[in-house]
């Protein structure tokens, strides 16, 4: 069969072939009178296979090795080839992410894009100091898409940088429900929360934890919503971070975690400050007496029923140091009953509680 007809049958081109039988991956075997190639049925079957290899992402020198060395392992290259697809494959996604990134940046020129892929480049570098300079520069004018950033916030180990990243996503919160903030920025911020909030439900705890930390940065309300529906998480770390940042906002919500965090001693004086905030409104005053006057009780009920515990019993003198933060009649009465209990740490840090507000109100 002549070049032209194995050609057309086999789908390569003639100057494919060409090169084929000039690398000697196909030789045609015979020659007509006239010189012209004829290729034989084998030789054809050798172009198909040649053909089918190169489909699986074969280079032209390893389907000549495959069909022609005996020793070669045919389970050892589709291994190899499989490994090298799924690179490909993170590459092209790579690509095809930060292609989506500048377009949804909104660029409106080459500059803008040249800007943008700069910043994408400087977030991904492995220099803390080159990140935190690109996640500064983000908070400016230059366009950024919001999901490269909070990729990047969820990501980042270094506190400094995670500090200018959360700064660069908290720009685009403060234009949340600002009737003078433009639209777009109002919208990336809200974006920035919705892909936060996604943040509090990934595997990673670490990740979970610089999720609700930088919710805990934006001033806006969809801010504490979430942070209200992060009380309910799984990851207590998560449950404790949303319980302070709440604290802080005068959330009453976050009290009973509180109130928790002293009794488990876990970020404890972070729990009492937040406490403290809260009691700033009369009402929430008597409200985290109450609570912390019951688990005190509670407590005292527990250790009665069984063996001495001295986890328990420090507990009690935490939720008693943490009522010296509340003010009102309500936390002086408690304290004025603790000072009688029969635990003498606690009596004792009760009665110095009371000396310090009767010295600070001497009236």
């Amino acid at each position: 069969m002549l070049i032209g007809d194995v050609a057309r049958r086999s789908g390569v081109s003639a100057r494919m072939l060409r090169h084929y039988d000039s690398i000697g991956l196909v030789q045609p075997t015979g020659r007509t009178g006239s010189g012209y190639r004829e290729y034989s049925s084998d030789d054809i079957r050798r172009i198909f296979h040649i053909e089918s290899l190169r489909s699986l992402g074969l280079s032209l020198k390893e389907a000549g090795r495959a069909l022609d060395d005996p020793a070669f392992d045919p389970a050892e290259l589709v291994s190899e080839l499989i490994t090298r697809t799924r690179e490909r494959i993170a590459d092209e996604t790579r690509l095809l992410t930060r292609l989506q990134q500048i377009g949804v940046a909104g660029a409106a020129g080459w500059e803008d894009v040249l800007q943008i892929v700069s910043l994408l480049q400087a977030l991904g570098s492995d220099n803390p100091g080159r990140r935190q300079q690109a996640a500064m520069s983000a908070a400016e004018d230059v366009p950024m898409p919001v999901e490269a950033l909070v990729e990047a916030v969820l990501t980042e180990s270094d506190p400094n940088v995670a500090g200018a990243l959360r700064w660069a996503l908290v720009q685009l919160g403060d234009q949340i429900g600002d009737p003078e903030g433009s639209r777009a920025g109002a919208r990336s911020g809200e974006d920035a929360l919705a892909l936060l909030a996604a943040g509090l439900r990934d595997s990673s705890g670490a990740v979970r934890k610089r999720a609700v930390l930088t919710i805990a940065e934006f001033p806006a309300e969809e801010a504490t919503a979430q942070l209200q529906d992060a009380l309910t998480n799984s990851d207590a770390a998560v449950r404790r971070h949303a319980a302070v940042a709440l604290g802080a906002r005068g959330a009453d919500g976050a009290i009973p975690t509180l109130v928790g965090m002293i009794v488990a001693n876990t970020s404890d004086a972070d729990a009492a400050d937040a406490l403290g905030a809260l009691a700033a409104d009369p009402v929430m005053a008597d409200r985290i007496t109450d609570v912390l006057s019951g688990r005190i009780a509670e407590i005292k009920a527990r250790l009665a029923e069984g063996t001495p515990d001295r986890g328990r019993a420090a507990a009690r003198q935490r939720l008693t140091q943490a009522l010296a933060d509340i003010p009102g009649e309500a936390a002086t009465r408690a304290l004025t009953e603790l000072s009688a209990d029969s635990d003498r740490a606690v009596a004792l840090t009760a009665t110095y509680v009371l000396t310090l507000r009767a010295n600070a109100h001497p009236d």
